[in-house]
């Protein structure tokens, strides 16, 4: 693989880490927005999977990016949940298939319905299932703010988030996510993770509410490296669609 190949290999393993944090929960609130975990956990006895989709736009001449990530995650208590995703991220031309397992805990240690205040930590890990890929992980806090005005509120996320064992640069960045009902049953999300790193996207887009428990997002990533003129060869940006469901 070239350097620009091996470049986008890692920043794009990043990508799908990010989107990995945690699975969403099909609802008014949800347990990640895009790529940034929300302070909501799945009900007790409740399950969720969910399927992500990801592609390169707009598309390289060569070298395409793809990633395809099923999520498994159930509720743990009251105010925790735990799951599992397995992302795969594969490459035109030949460029192969790294694929990855990421266990997942989210805990909600605070949550106050009347101020609208909720705040949650969690842990994720990364390893590596083929090929020589690090493995490592990520721990994370973060408070959110619901404005109580009529049926359209806003709701405002912030926090903090932590590498582990990231090779040997280890990364501190910050956490924001905005949420705005437009009716009631879509709304105008966008998440950001600071850094120019693994976790470093910025990613706007729609949430739709569908029968059944069921939730739709489609949005636009957008690396925080996408517009450095030494990556101008691959855009590292991504169309982004997934659809989940509760149960049962």
């Amino acid at each position: 693989m070239t350097n620009r190949g091996c470049g986008l290999k890692s920043l794009l393993v990043g990508l799908m880490c990010g989107l990995a944090v945690v699975a969403a929960q099909p609802a008014a609130a949800q347990s990640t927005i895009f790529n940034i975990p929300t302070t909501d956990t799945v009900a007790p006895k409740k399950g969720y999977f969910e399927f992500d989709y990801l592609a390169q736009l707009p598309k390289p001449d060569s070298g395409q990016f793809q990633i395809f990530m099923p999520r498994l995650v159930v509720g743990a208590g009251s105010k925790a949940e735990v799951g599992v995703n397995f992302a795969n991220t594969t490459y035109a031309d030949d460029g192969g298939t790294f694929s990855q397992i990421q266990p997942n805990f989210k805990v909600k240690f605070y949550n106050n319905d009347d101020a609208g205040v909720a705040a949650a930590a969690g842990v994720i890990g990364y390893f590596g299932v083929n090929h020589d890929q690090d493995n490592f992980g990520m721990v994370y806090a973060e408070v959110s703010k619901k404005v109580k005005s009529g049926n359209y509120g806003p709701r405002f996320h912030g926090g903090i988030y932590q590498s582990m064992s990231y090779g040997d640069d280890e990364q501190t960045g910050a956490i924001l996510g905005y949420e705005q009902p437009l009716s009631g049953k879509v709304s105008f999300v966008a998440d950001w993770f600071s850094g120019k790193n693994f976790w470093g996207y910025f990613t706007p887009g729609i949430s739709i509410v569908l029968p059944h428990s069921g939730l739709l997002n489609i949005g636009y990533a957008l690396g925080n490296d996408s517009y450095d003129s030494a990556n101008s060869d691959y855009k590292n940006r991504a169309f982004f669609i997934y659809y989940g469901i509760t149960f049962p």
